[in-house]
């Protein structure tokens, strides 16, 4: 074994690591999307429920955010823009980890309303802001993997010409 083929098995596993990143955020996005889709109001009261962003706006977000998960998970899933979905899931995820940490520091007691559901939590329930904090942020650092070593493997990307990028290139060749 020569100091070489560790660094080539690495590079010939990054793809299949994107792929394997952009499945786990996609269907994770996709579910917590579908989950509040089918019931936008409680979407509305659980962004309402952070007390960071004046009512309208809040509103406005709890529509539209079920709604952009679902449609960037999709992306995501299929390989298809990959870098842009990924930087949109890496900043939503940031987002959610900003906002539960805001809750938490701020002594709001809410669930995180990440897969449906939200707002004041009932008496006897306890927040699980540390988990929900620690599984968002996971999802920020696959989300910046995808972004860095787009698009993996089985991606539309790809046979659409949309791969791009000499980092890309260089790995699939060298995979090759």
């Amino acid at each position: 074994m020569t100091a070489s083929q560790p660094s080539h098995n690495v590079r010939a596993a990054i793809p299949w690591v994107t792929t394997a990143a952009r499945l786990v955020l996609g269907v994770v996005l996709i579910a917590a999307g579908w989950l509040k889709i089918g019931n936008p109001s409680d979407s509305v009261v659980a962004v309402k429920a952070y007390r960071l962003l004046p009512d309208s706006i809040a509103t406005t977000v709890g529509y539209g955010l079920p709604i952009l998960e679902v449609v960037v998970g999709v992306l995501l899933v299929v390989g298809l823009l990959t870098r842009v979905a990924g930087v949109i899931a890496a900043l939503l995820m940031l987002a959610f980890v900003f906002g539960i940490a805001w809750a938490w520091a701020n002594g709001l007691r809410i669930d995180c309303g990440c897969f449906g559901g939200g707002g004041e939590l009932a008496a006897g329930q306890e927040p699980s802001y540390l988990l929900d904090i620690v599984r968002d942020f996971g999802l920020v650092l696959l989300g910046a993997w995808t972004v860095w070593f787009p698009p993996g493997r089985f991606a539309l990307d790809s046979p659409l010409g949309l791969a791009g990028g000499e980092r890309v290139l260089d790995l699939e060749e060298e995979t090759a």
